[in-house]
């Protein structure tokens, strides 16, 4: 039997009539959604951590990678990644969280400060 990493069973639930109870159809409007979705997820995580959970060096690594990563996008990829933050933001019921997607473009190099 093949089992994932959560192990849950495939030949158990492969042809299981709870299949799509068990994973449902995306939430997301689109693989761009989802992607951005996840990758606000892992730099909210990581942005988040205390130094006991993740060393303050490898997380600015990683913070410093995806804003370099993102200031490669060409100027229509940043206009639809910088709406969409704005959607998931008006969307987002933590404070916190909302606040982080709202700067999220400017703290990651999508526009430039005003001089």
């Amino acid at each position: 039997m093949d089992s994932d990493v959560s192990g849950m069973c495939w030949d158990d639930i492969a042809l299981s009539a709870a299949w799509w109870e068990i994973f449902p159809m995306s939430v997301y409007s689109s693989l761009a959604h989802a992607l951005a979705q996840a990758l606000v997820d892992v730099l909210w995580f990581v942005e988040g951590c205390e130094d006991d959970q993740m060393d303050p060096d490898d997380a600015v690594k990683v913070l410093e990678g995806v804003a370099h990563l993102v200031t490669q996008l060409s100027g229509d990829q940043r206009i639809e990644f910088i709406d969409l933050l704005g959607s998931m933001a008006a969307e987002e019921a933590d404070p916190s969280r909302r606040a982080f997607l709202e700067g999220f473009p400017e703290g990651f190099g999508l526009v430039e400060e005003d001089l």
